[in-house]
């Protein structure tokens, strides 16, 4: 079997630009904060389905994080950096009924895991060369 392909740098940012010409529905709305935030039990996230990665199994290794202007993985203003961790682990959802787009990945620390979900903002995607 093999792996999906990632979605490239302009599917994303189509994506994103479609999902701005329209309002969130009552669900989406709610996911629609900036940075990157923990989904609970309470979240609604059932009327998302996926689209693809960002990145392949080859790159999930990847724990650099991509901040040059200062920013961190929860700064609102932060670059969706491809290829860089948290991207390279993420996977992109939409909404069925308002076409939002948002971007998910699955935390593992030692003694839990913490689904995150950010909306995808195609102002925001960048894709440098990744650096060690």
């Amino acid at each position: 079997m093999t792996e999906p392909t990632p979605l490239t740098e302009a599917q994303l940012r189509d994506l994103a630009l479609q999902a701005d010409t329209q309002p969130r529905c009552a669900d989406c709305a709610v996911l629609s904060r900036p940075a990157w935030e923990s989904i609970s039990g309470a979240t609604a996230t059932a009327q998302l389905d996926p689209v693809g990665p960002l990145g392949t199994p080859d790159i999930a290794h990847r724990l650099t994080e991509f901040h040059p202007q200062g920013t961190h993985l929860w700064s609102p203003d932060a670059p969706i950096a491809l290829g860089w961790h948290p991207y390279n682990q993420s996977t992109l959802w939409r909404c069925r009924d308002c076409a939002g787009v948002f971007l998910r990945y699955t935390e593992y620390g030692g003694y839990y895991q913490d689904e995150r979900i950010r909306p995808l903002q195609a102002g925001l995607l960048v894709e440098p060369p990744y650096q060690e």
